[in-house]
């Protein structure tokens, strides 16, 4: 790693001499103009991840950049870059958020990833432990049909290095955010759901636990931000966690996740849907309704029964994840994560064999172009999916441990 970590800096270093100037504009656009405090955390990795990933960095070292980035961050004194207090009618009876003008304070961060590269490059660092377990991961998101593309997905198997955690156990983590009535809460899940996810306590030993947590946590900090913002849309999701021997599946949603192991498919999970029956249940015990109208929609809107967002129809939408977890006995093909517009189309039974048949007419364990067209020929919606290979199951032997997750296919 260290002789690729350093060509990449010296490369970093001549683009980037010194630190951003005050009145220069950012080489990368921060996703929010305002920032909370909470908030300040997945938006600074997210800049700092999509600027690095951008340029070709390795993505160990990009994670290990942002890490040491914003712990440095964490040291500056946030109050110079406070907004001007505006009082709303929404907030005139409410304890208003400290928030912090983005551009300015995410200029801070990028020079402080300068500061660090700088450094590194000059003297670089005896490394972290690096994953010694890479899962190789195949990616594909189309528009289709959909006048915009409203999904969002990220793939970090270097999560550990992003969060400073060095308890010995390694973890990988892939999502998928299938996202309605405008992009803003896939982004923002997929910004901040990982985040909170590595704050929880009970992580290492009650990962399912965390999960919930960190959605509920996500779901609350995307209400005060869609109050501030005015934003009406929602996500459903579904996050798969590699921790050690032990593989967590969380799922807000009809997002789905799918274990293959000799090629044989396994259940990992039940999606939420409104004609299920214990949710519609749920929703007529809190005064809603479940109709049919083209699909199954709650009280008449939305075709999902969970998701973060969609507040004028919560308690009905439930921000209440699901989560579970299974061993991993090392015989596993792959996991599939793929939101409802793979699996409306695809029953989890033909996945084996359209996976099996893909890979081998590619010759590729990590998927590509024939995964993709076949994907297109038969999904009419749009979709987002994570291929995440365990071993190659054209073969039945396990792949390479090279870190083989498309650059492009960590965070979009």
């Amino acid at each position: 790693m260290e002789e690729e970590a350093q060509s990449f800096l010296g490369r970093f270093v001549d683009e980037f001499p010194a630190a951003l100037e005050e009145d220069s504009p950012l080489p990368v656009i921060p996703l929010s103009r305002k920032v909370s405090l909470e908030e300040l955390h997945g938006e600074s990795l997210e800049l700092g991840l999509r600027l690095l990933t951008a340029r070709g960095a390795p993505a160990v070292l990009s994670a290990l950049l942002c890490q040491a980035a914003f712990s440095q961050l964490l040291l500056e004194d946030p109050s110079r870059f406070h907004c001007p207090e505006e009082t709303e009618a929404n907030q005139e009876e409410e304890q208003k958020a400290v928030l912090l003008q983005s551009e300015a304070v995410q200029r801070l961060f990028l020079n402080k990833v300068i500061d660090v590269a700088l450094a590194w490059h000059q003297n670089f660092p005896k490394p972290s432990p690096s994953p010694s377990q890479f899962h190789p991961c195949s990616v594909h998101a189309i528009k289709n049909t959909r006048r915009k593309m409203e999904d969002k997905h990220l793939a970090l198997a270097e999560f550990n290095q992003l969060f400073g955690i060095q308890d010995g156990v390694e973890r990988a983590y892939y999502a998928v955010f299938d996202g309605h009535g405008g992009v803003d809460a896939a982004t923002y899940t997929a910004t901040h759901l990982h985040v909170a996810l590595s704050k929880q306590e009970m992580l290492p030993s009650d990962a399912a636990t965390a999960f919930k947590t960190a959605f509920k946590r996500t779901d609350d900090m995307f209400r005060d931000k869609a109050k501030r913002e005015r934003l009406r849309s929602g996500t459903t999701g579904v996050v798969v966690l590699i921790q050690g021997q032990e593989l967590t599946v969380a799922w807000l949603g009809d997002s789905q996740a799918m274990l293959v192991r000799k090629g044989e498919a396994v259940t990992l999970m039940e999606p939420h849907k409104p004609e299920r029956e214990d949710e519609k249940q749920r929703i007529e015990d809190l005064g809603g309704c479940v109709t049919f109208m083209g699909c199954w929609r709650v009280n008449g809107t939305y075709a999902v029964s969970r998701a973060i967002g969609d507040f004028d129809q919560k308690p009905y939408v439930s921000g209440d994840a699901d989560s579970s977890t299974v061993q991993l006995f090392g015989d596993e093909d792959y996991v599939l994560l793929a939101c409802d517009g793979f699996f409306d189309t695809v029953k989890p039974s033909a996945v084996p064999d359209l996976v099996l048949d893909a890979l081998q007419q590619l010759g590729d364990p990590e998927g590509g172009d024939t995964q993709q067209k076949q994907s297109e020929e038969i999904i009419g919606q749009r979709v987002a999916q994570h291929l995440l290979l365990s071993q190659d199951p054209a073969t039945g032997t396990a792949q390479a441990t090279a870190d083989s997750t498309s650059q492009d296919a960590r965070q979009q």
